[in-house]
């Protein structure tokens, strides 16, 4: 590829331009893209708390919390496949941008197809007495998570273009397909959930083959303009299209770290479900930590993570670039980001906790009465939330995955579980000691990831692929 069609290919504002505006030219796409993500999840949560109960939206948040540990190993993939794409496209090269996105798709479709599928088809009932689910939780969980176990390799085709995408400078492409994804699948879920017309009303299965269905054929279309060209990443041409091991164990060299804190972080949860399903209110606190803590509280963690993706990108550009001082500030600046809308979220959790559980069918007194308390406390825990995933991401963009591992594995399992475990053996576990056990890990982890950037050493990472290093 000639010289000046790279340079044209990727948006050098990002490595030249004002920082400011580069941090929020991939962020705000990302939140859209997040927001309208998570509004189907909001919808499915509204469908069956209404139409079946809240059994259904504590086995949707149960099943999507035990689905996340693998799908967040799978997707550890895409992390180390969006540290050499940001740094490989900071520095210009197209070639090898192209050849780990690639790469990254064969290792990622065949784990999801031939790993995850049929391990979690047979462990599915397993998994749910480990969170000691109750039984009519399980009843509509156990079918739920099959399907999404089965056949979610479309979004996982989606996940890694949107990471790559990402990476590479072009935000709004991966916001427009997700829009669509969101509509697509909004559209199935209320038809399958609900059913229409000659096509019966499947429930709680409804939202899993919803969700499959749209994955899928988003997925076919992303294969086929990645084959195509046309976006700022695109399949290789002119070479093997079997595996590359050099750049597979580059992916997992970089992303594997953070494959074990996802599935660190989730495991962490499955065990705080645990700890919720031994309470004596136990199905009304699962609804309660579905809705609050699974959907309510992505309002923050949307523009969170979006912020997170966003300093990863642009760090890990402008460290490729050569210009480790404005990978440095552009972190700083996304926390910033970060806070300012966690605190005006957290505003509405603070003083109108009863208004937004009612929107979900929540109106039995002592779901209301938990639902309050965790509210209001996770209007606090946003903010640390916030400031810890942007530096997290300028950890993970420049190449120190490792040490978001360490800190996740402290401030996510040690921190909380420890806390619940030593109040239950020392006297009576109530839900408002979990909260507040979830709020000191987020304050945990905010306080080390900032340290840990603080210290510079990402500013040392290289990285290598097929004799380039950058």
């Amino acid at each position: 590829m000639a010289a000046g069609e790279t340079a044209s290919r990727y948006d050098r504002s990002i490595v030249e331009g004002p920082l400011r505006a580069a941090v929020w030219k991939i962020a705000w796409p990302t939140m859209v893209t997040n927001a309208f993500s998570g509004l189907v999840g909001m919808v499915d949560h509204v469908l069956v708390g209404h139409l079946i109960g809240y059994q259904a939206n504590a086995a949707i948040g149960a099943s999507w919390q035990i689905l996340l540990v693998v799908i967040t190993f799978i997707s550890s993939l895409f992390t180390g496949m969006s540290v050499l794409v940001a740094r490989f496209a900071g520095a210009g090269d197209a070639e090898t941008v192209d050849r780990v996105v690639y790469q990254a798709f064969l290792t990622a479709v065949g784990l999801s197809v031939g790993v995850m599928a049929p391990v979690g088809y047979f462990v599915s009932p397993w998994l749910l007495d480990l969170i000691n689910a109750a039984p009519a939780v399980q009843a509509e969980a156990l079918p739920y998570l099959r399907i999404l176990f089965g056949f979610s390799s479309g979004m996982m085709v989606f996940f890694m273009l949107g990471g790559a995408l990402r990476s590479a400078g072009d935000a709004r492409t991966p916001m427009l397909l997700g829009i669509v994804l969101t509509v697509l699948n909004l559209v199935l879920n209320i038809v399958l959930i609900r059913g229409l017309g000659p096509i019966p009303s499947f429930g709680t299965r409804g939202s899993a083959m919803g969700t499959c269905i749209a994955g899928g054929l988003l997925a076919l279309y992303a294969v086929w303009r990645l084959w195509t060209g046309g976006w700022v990443v695109s399949f290789p041409r002119g070479r093997g299209l079997g595996p590359d091991w050099a750049i597979i164990r580059e992916l997992f060299r970089f992303g594997l770290p953070t494959g074990i804190q996802g599935i660190m972080m989730n495991i962490g949860g499955v065990l705080m479900l645990s700890f919720i399903g031994s309470l004596a209110q136990s199905a009304a606190a699962q609804a309660v930590f579905a809705v609050s803590y699974g959907e309510l509280f992505s309002l923050i963690t949307w523009t969170s993570v979006g912020l997170m993706g966003s300093a990863a990108s642009v760090a890990g550009q402008n460290l490729g670039a050569g210009h480790p001082d404005r990978a440095d500030q552009a972190v700083h600046i996304a926390a910033r980001y970060g806070v300012t809308v966690a605190s005006f979220v957290g505003l509405f959790f603070l003083f109108f906790p009863q208004t937004l559980l009612a929107v979900f069918g929540m109106h039995d007194p002592v779901v209301v009465d938990i639902g309050t308390q965790l509210l209001r406390v996770l209007s606090v825990s946003g903010l640390f939330v916030s400031v810890a995933l942007a530096y997290t991401g300028g950890l993970q963009g420049t190449g120190d995955t490792k040490s978001p591992l360490y800190i996740s594995i402290i401030s996510q399992i040690l921190v909380p579980l420890g806390i619940c475990f030593v109040i239950r053996e020392t006297g009576k576990l109530d839900p408002i000691d979990i909260w507040l056990a979830i709020l000191a890990g987020h304050v945990t982890r905010c306080v080390l990831s900032m340290l840990r950037f603080r210290q510079g050493q990402w500013r040392n990472i290289a990285v290598t692929v097929g004799g380039s290093t950058h």
